[in-house]
């Protein structure tokens, strides 16, 4: 039995400028971030797209780092 509830709706991808402002962060260093592998993100085409949860396991993690 799941402790699940049954009507979750599932997270909404969020895109770079979305992540950015979330973080505080200007997009140029998420861009950053993004390209030397420092931020979880998922290509979608040419996107750049994010889980809110994700990035913020990622920030309690203490992974960010400039």
């Amino acid at each position: 039995m799941s402790h699940e509830p049954e009507n979750k709706t599932p997270e909404k991808w969020v895109n770079l400028e979305d992540i950015a402002a979330h973080l505080s962060l200007s997009e140029d260093t998420v861009r950053t971030w993004v390209k030397e592998g420092k931020l979880p993100f998922y290509r979608a085409g040419k996107r750049y797209k994010f889980k809110i949860s994700e990035v913020d396991e990622w920030v309690r993690q203490g992974k960010i780092k400039e």
